[in-house]
């Protein structure tokens, strides 16, 4: 408990990154083509040498209290729990779109975080992605509270994404909902019409079967550590650990990307800002971009569609999609679901059980589902705690 409060003051001071290069935390100020404050040693309104030990002091406290404090109580913790290691596995599918890039956003083969999927737990084996692809990636809405014109048996890829409300029901008060027709807000995406599981343990997962060495040496060590097999990762305990080890590797990975923004510093390179398609008149009238990361709970994309020089489509499936969404039209269960199936509740009143599951994906469904008319007014807000 001692260490869960200092984590608390420790999350406090680690933002200050986030506020220093994007001018405040949260909802960071960044720009097209540059970032809110310039990189200056010797300027008192810019990223200058003051915050830039700032920042270094920042990291190396992270990797302490990361090594020091959350990595053994995790481990300690888990030595605890490793019957979970056979419980809350569900899907046997992972998906992640990659990130942390070393050598530009157009090459994915180069980021800390690997780009794929796998399929039936098969880590010899990682599928390409490609987010283009109209056949790969598509939403689906049998059971959620929208409809298509062509059909709500069809999956539209998000370039053609339709987002028309169809509120069925129930009306309250009831006391369960008819999972049996529409019962969910979320659409439901499928990766090549398979469900698939996003966030930290399809990270770890995509990255350790993709051959990244780090990676592999960090899970391994905890595997080793706990005296759990690899198919350990599959289930509650896995997903859980997962946040603990790839935070192991990330401040890692900070260190060495702070180290070479020193070396651009030092070497008189300091431009934030291009000019390149800054100038709107020098866009296409007609055009489509996807945009795709890694946010902390997993594969986040963004997908839009640009006609007459307007924005005709924009549509967005974030990870709490993926993961809380409900079954397709072939019964097809995504992964809170699936990860629910078999659980044993000892106390029906008390469902810690679930709650421990359900947590492992460290859940938002506000970040799902936002409610408002076709007018753009602000209908309702549900707060999910």
């Amino acid at each position: 408990m001692a260490h869960y409060l200092e984590a608390l003051e420790w999350q406090k001071e680690i933002v200050k990154i986030h506020s220093i290069f994007g001018g405040k935390n949260p909802h960071p100020n960044y720009l097209v083509g540059g970032v809110p404050c310039s990189i200056n040693p010797n300027e008192v309104n810019a990223v200058n040498s003051e915050r830039l030990n700032q920042v270094g002091s920042l990291i190396s406290g992270a990797i302490d209290f990361v090594e020091q404090v959350y990595i053994p109580d995790l481990m300690a913790i888990a030595g605890f729990y490793k019957e979970w290691a056979g419980v809350g596995g569900g899907l046997p599918n992972y998906l992640a779109y990659g990130d942390l890039p070393t050598q530009g956003f157009g090459q994915p083969e180069h980021f800390k975080f690997a780009r794929g999927a796998i399929l039936d737990r098969n880590l010899g084996e990682v599928h390409p992605v490609n987010p283009r692809d109209a056949q790969e990636i598509k939403e689906y809405i049998a059971h959620s509270w929208y409809a298509y014109a062509g059909g709500d048996s069809q999956g539209l890829h998000p370039w053609d994404g339709e987002t028309e409300f169809n509120f069925t029901g129930p009306n309250p008060p009831y006391e369960q909902l008819n999972v049996e027709g529409k019962y969910s807000w979320l659409k439901t995406p499928r990766w090549k019409d398979n469900p698939m599981e996003v966030g930290p343990l399809a990270r770890l997962l995509v990255s350790y079967a993709s051959g990244r060495t780090d990676v592999k040496d960090v899970v391994n060590e905890a595997l080793q550590q706990l005296k759990v097999p690899v198919t350990a990762l599959f289930s509650t305990l896995g997903r859980t650990a997962a946040r603990g080890l790839e935070t192991r590797l990330v401040v890692h990975w900070m260190k060495e990307f702070y180290d070479d923004l020193l070396a651009q510093v030092r070497s008189g390179h300091t431009s934030t800002f291009t000019r390149d398609k800054w100038d709107p008149s020098t866009w296409p009238a007609t055009a489509e971009g996807v945009g795709l990361s890694e946010a902390p709970r997993g594969a986040l994309a963004h997908w839009i569609r640009i006609r007459d020089g307007k924005i005709e489509n924009y549509q967005l499936v974030v990870p709490s999609t993926w993961n809380a969404s409900p079954r397709d039209g072939a019964g097809k269960r995504s992964a809170y679901e699936a990860s629910l199936i078999g659980t044993k509740i000892a106390n029906a009143e008390q469902p810690v059980e679930i709650l421990r599951t359900i947590h492992s994906f460290d859940p938002c469904i506000a970040c799902a589902v936002h409610l408002y008319d076709p007018q753009g007014k602000h209908m309702h807000q549900l707060s999910f705690y």
